[in-house]
């Protein structure tokens, strides 16, 4: 399947965002553990929480999470400490995805985790069974959902659990969501120091629980008004072409939301994007682009990489992002996709150390009809389509990725004016 794009003439867009999918898959794992009787609400429409629901409402032998990373994670934790027999599955990349950082630190906890075909990878056979409490030391540079996975179990064990994190801790603030909806579910935890968190033991309460809207969604509307405003002015005049004010309406989000890609925000706003709280939703209207370069530490908000690659490559903005050690191992290898991407639009860009992407400005022909491919990563997606705004026609191949996490995306591009055109 391919779609063609087309962006409007005018952008005057009200967006309901879809509801987080980190927020929605944790509280899941909380209410499973709680015993609850009721679903939380607003939960994700999207894939990655469609499997997980169907794995925690109707286990079967065979378990297959598909491309659902999330749900790999926190299930392996979760099954090894719930009664229950599983083979855990997913996709073909998903068979390639390591795990052994987990499946080993569940094992000091004495679970019971086989590999079903590669030693380190799914297939991943497990026998659930009472976990033991013992202190557990985990690399603080691998996946937070790893260190997430850990932390939801432990208010189950006999004592709890004690976490001691090293070296360099990547994406802080998804531990520290895990920790915030933890504590909603009535569990005590919290970091002891820099780099130490206990939990208590004493189990989960069911709670009602109300899903908060996705900032990482809400990203590509900020790109999209970015790329809309730069369009459509005179950079040295900051005038705008036909006089009118772009603005976009976003639904759902919270001004201090426990969600880190919250802090995309105050990114953009360097970019040429105000942000406005107010009784209707959050506000994004155009202000003037305040850096000539834009250089920052990602590793708190590593899903957003791909977002700001593009954004800054089409404002012809050089960059330099650092913190950025875990996109080898996302749903695809996603320094190696957005190079090979974005050089189809003419942007040369630059890894350092597997963690530093940069861009000098260095640029190349572009192709003459770019068709950006996804390798079934949602993100490359939804990061890619509004460089439509400035590569009319624009095609976008295996569009339909986005509903790893936002399925409505294309609908909404629609109702915000965007012309879509597909094919088989």
């Amino acid at each position: 399947m391919q779609y063609s794009l087309s962006a409007p003439l005018s952008l005057e867009a009200d967006i309901q965002l879809p509801a987080s999918k980190s927020i929605s898959n944790r509280a899941l794992i909380l209410h499973a553990l709680s015993k609850g009787t009721t679903l939380p609400a607003n939960l994700s429409d999207c894939d990655d929480t469609r499997v997980m629901i169907r794995a925690l409402t109707h286990p079967t032998d065979t378990i297959d999470i598909g491309a659902a990373g999330t749900a790999m994670r926190f299930l392996t934790a979760y099954l090894s400490a719930t009664p229950g027999s599983h083979l855990l599955t997913g996709t073909a990349r998903m068979r390639q995805r390591p795990i052994r950082i987990l499946a080993d630190a569940l094992k000091s906890l004495g679970a019971s985790i086989d590999y079903a075909d590669n030693e380190g990878f799914p297939p991943l056979r497990i026998v659930g069974r009472p976990l033991q409490s013992v202190p557990v030391t985990l690399a603080g540079n691998v996946s937070s959902q790893y260190i997430s996975a850990l932390l939801m179990i432990g208010p189950i064990l006999p004592q709890g659990l004690q976490l001691q994190l090293t070296g360099d801790i990547i994406s802080r603030p998804y531990i520290n969501l895990t920790l915030q909806l933890m504590r909603d579910f009535g569990a005590q935890a919290a970091w002891t120091s820099e780099d130490s968190i206990a939990v208590q033991p004493g189990g989960y309460q069911d709670t009602p629980f109300v899903v908060e809207s996705d900032w990482s969604a809400a990203s590509y509307w900020y790109e999209t008004l970015a790329l809309f405003a730069f369009k459509g002015r005179d950079r040295n005049k900051e005038r705008e072409c036909d006089g009118s004010r772009p603005h976009v309406l976003l639904h759902g989000l919270f001004p201090r939301s426990s969600q880190g890609d919250c802090r995309g925000a105050e990114l953009f706003r360097r970019l040429g994007v105000q942000t406005e709280y107010t009784t209707e939703g959050v506000l994004l209207t155009p202000h003037s682009i305040s850096t000539n370069r834009l250089e920052e530490n990602l590793v708190d908000i590593p899903d957003l990489a791909q977002t700001f690659a593009v954004t800054c490559c089409l404002l012809d903005i050089p960059f330099r992002f650092s913190g950025l050690q875990s996109l080898r191992i996302k749903e695809t290898d996603r320094i190696e996709a957005l190079t090979c991407e974005l050089k189809k639009l003419g942007y040369v860009i630059h890894a350092i150390e597997d963690s530093v992407l940069y861009w000098d400005g260095e640029r190349c022909a572009p192709c003459p009809q770019p068709a950006i491919d996804t390798y079934e990563d949602h993100r490359m997606a939804m990061a890619f389509a509004p460089a439509a705004i400035l590569f009319p026609h624009l095609r976008i191949n295996q569009p339909q990725v986005v509903t790893k996490s936002y399925p409505s995306y294309w609908k909404d591009l629609q109702k915000a004016g965007f012309g879509i055109a597909g094919k088989e």
